[in-house]
């Protein structure tokens, strides 16, 4: 793992007035822990911006007007809630022989197969916490997505390695190929669609198909209240001409 050289000053005076001024002067109150004890100091704050401002993982070289060197990791940092400036800074002691914890980042190589044909390539983790020794910490962890396709997942378990130990659980997703939300609703439609196709191919009739009630509908009834039977006549029809009376005009 690359690291950063920081030059850092001893200070004796601890607490927040005096924190309070170092940060007026332009630097940053600094505590360095893992060894026999906390050792306060400051550093200026232009010199954390290679390590703070950055995805990339480092280690730090500290070093003080003594010539002394200190291996160390940052551990953790504080920023002002509205100004985002930094307040406070902890580092931790690195040993040869002693295993650290340390956030690494993750780094996606290769075009997926998945998103090729229209997949959301979805990165679950962007940094993956690993335990080692200072040795074998590595800059970043790589993973090749070429052979993703739609609906492939990549787990920690498949990323194990002999220089270090995942601190996640086994089931822990680092990213993944999802299915587009278009295409679920253009899946969602056909099945729809085949489902009333089948339907309608099985010949079974409908309830529009029936008459209600067991009545005969309009079309079964003749026209203008006339039995469809043209071999009968109707009574109006069957007197004949000569058996008319004569009206009171004919009389004349």
């Amino acid at each position: 793992m690359k690291s950063i050289t920081i030059n850092g000053s001893k200070r004796e005076s601890v607490g927040k007035s005096a924190s309070k001024a170092l940060r007026n002067a332009g630097q940053i109150p600094c505590v360095l822990y893992g060894g026999d004890g906390p050792m306060h100091f400051s550093a200026p704050e232009l010199a954390f911006s290679k390590l703070i401002y950055t995805s990339n993982a480092h280690t730090v070289v500290i070093a003080f007007d003594d010539k002394k060197t200190y291996s160390a990791v940052l551990q953790d940092i504080q920023f002002h809630p509205v100004t985002d400036k930094i307040l406070h800074i902890d580092f931790y002691h690195l040993f040869d022989d002693k295993e650290i914890a340390v956030d690494i980042p993750v780094r996606l190589v290769g075009n997926s197969i998945g998103v090729k044909l229209g997949g959301n390539l979805q990165r679950n983790k962007r940094k993956l916490r690993i335990k080692a020794l200072p040795t074998n910490l590595p800059d970043y962890i790589e993973i090749d997505i070429t052979d993703l396709d739609i609906g492939d997942r990549v787990y920690v378990t498949e990323l194990e390695s002999e220089s270090y130990t995942f601190l996640h659980p086994d089931n822990t997703v680092v990213c993944q190929v999802r299915t587009p939300r278009a295409l679920i609703v253009e899946e969602v439609e056909e099945v729809e669609e085949d489902e009333e196709t089948e339907g309608e191919e099985s010949g079974e009739s409908t309830d529009d198909d029936k008459p209600k009630d067991g009545k005969s509908t309009d079309d079964d009834k003749p026209k203008d209240g006339k039995s469809s039977d043209d071999g009968k006549k109707s009574v109006g029809d069957s007197k004949p001409d000569g058996d008319s009376k004569p009206t009171k005009d004919s009389k004349k």
